[in-house]
C-alpha cells in the first residue's frame, strides 16, 4: 500500500522542460513525468500547462488522498519570499505569483526556491556533499544557475537568489545575456547560448566548443572558490553531463590555473552524484527542509 502522507508533490520547472514527481520523504522517486515547457508569451498558458499536469498527477497517483505539500524548484531570478518568479529562460513569467496561484489550484501548501539552490540541498541530503560544510552546486543546461552551502547552511541573499553563478562575467564584451549584461557565463556556456552562438543544437557541437564550455564554467567556479573559501563544486544539467569528460577535464584545468591560494589549491569540480535525478530530488528537498522533515 502506498504511504501517501509520507510523500511530496515535487515540480522542477526549466526553460525547456518541466518535471512533476511524487517523491517519498526518504528520497525515493515513486512516480514522475516530464513535459515540454510551452514556448509562448502568455504567463497563464504556461501556468495552465503546469497546473493541468499537476492536477492529473494528483488524481492518477493519489486519488482521494493528498500529498503532504507541493514543493517547486524553478529557474531564476525570483522573489522566493513573495513567491514570485521571473526566470530569464521563461519570458512569459515576469513577477508571476506562482506560489499563490498553484496553492489555490491544488489546495496544498506550496514551497518555492531556485532550482539550482534546490539541487544544492539534494546534494547535501542524498549526494556527494553529505560530509561537507561548504560547497557549490550548479546546473548547466538551458540556463546556468547555482547554489551555495556555506558554514552549514544554504545561502539565500536578500530575495533568495544567492548563488546565481550564471551571471558572473567570464568574457569581457562578450555576448548579450538575457539579463541585459554582456559576457555572462549564461550568455557564453548555457545550452541556449551555444545554440545562439554556433547555430547548432548543443548536443551536436564539436569537441572544441565542448571544451570551451567547460573552461568558462571553470573560470566562474574558480572565482567563487577564491571569494568564499570553498573548494568543491557539483555540477548537473544536460549540457555538463552530456559533454562528460570533455567538460569536466576542461573545467578542472581552468580551476587549477585560477585556484592558487592555500585554501583553494585542492579545488575540485565533479559531476553531481545524483546525475539527472538531482533537480527533481532538489525540488522535493525544498519543502522537506522547510517542514523539518530533513535537516543538516
Amino acid at each position: 500500500m502506498k504511504n501517501f502522507r509520507d510523500s511530496v508533490l515535487a515540480i522542477d520547472i526549466g526553460g525547456t522542460k518541466y518535471e512533476i514527481a511524487v517523491v517519498s520523504f526518504t528520497g525515493e522517486i515513486l512516480y514522475s513525468k516530464k513535459y515540454n515547457t510551452p514556448s509562448v508569451n502568455s504567463s497563464l498558458k504556461v501556468f495552465d500547462s503546469i497546473k493541468r499536469h499537476a492536477v492529473e498527477m494528483l488524481s492518477s497517483y493519489y486519488g482521494s488522498t493528498q500529498p503532504s505539500f507541493c514543493s517547486i524548484g524553478c529557474g531564476g531570478p525570483m522573489d522566493k519570499f513573495q513567491g514570485h518568479v521571473s526566470p530569464i529562460n521563461i519570458p512569459a513569467f515576469r513577477e508571476f505569483p506562482l506560489v499563490t496561484k498553484l496553492s489555490e489550484a491544488l489546495n496544498l501548501k506550496v514551497y518555492l526556491d531556485n532550482d539550482a539552490k534546490a539541487l544544492t540541498l539534494a546534494e547535501k541530503w542524498l549526494g556527494g556533499a553529505k560530509k561537507l560544510n561548504g560547497y557549490l552546486s550548479m546546473v548547466v543546461s538551458t540556463g546556468i544557475g547555482g547554489g551555495i552551502y556555506l558554514n552549514g547552511r544554504l545561502l539565500d541573499g536578500n530575495s533568495g537568489n544567492c548563488g546565481h553563478i550564471g551571471h558572473i562575467n567570464v568574457i569581457a564584451n562578450g555576448h548579450l545575456c538575457g539579463c541585459g549584461a554582456f559576457g555572462c557565463l549564461e550568455a557564453e556556456a548555457s545550452g541556449t547560448a551555444i545554440k545562439n552562438i554556433y547555430n547548432e543544437a548543443p548536443r551536436d557541437v564539436n569537441r572544441k566548443i565542448k571544451r570551451r564550455t567547460g573552461m568558462l564554467v571553470g573560470r566562474a567556479v574558480g572565482s567563487v572558490f577564491n571569494l568564499l573559501d570553498i573548494n568543491q563544486a557539483f555540477v548537473a544539467g544536460s549540457v555538463a553531463l552530456g559533454y562528460k569528460e570533455l567538460f569536466f577535464e576542461s573545467a578542472q584545468m581552468q580551476l587549477d590555473k585560477i585556484c592558487k591560494l592555500d585554501f583553494t589549491k585542492e579545488a575540485r569540480i565533479s559531476p553531481s552524484e545524483l546525475s539527472d535525478r538531482g533537480p527533481i530530488l532538489g525540488a522535493a528537498a525544498i519543502g522537506l527542509f522547510e517542514e523539518n522533515i530533513i535537516s543538516f
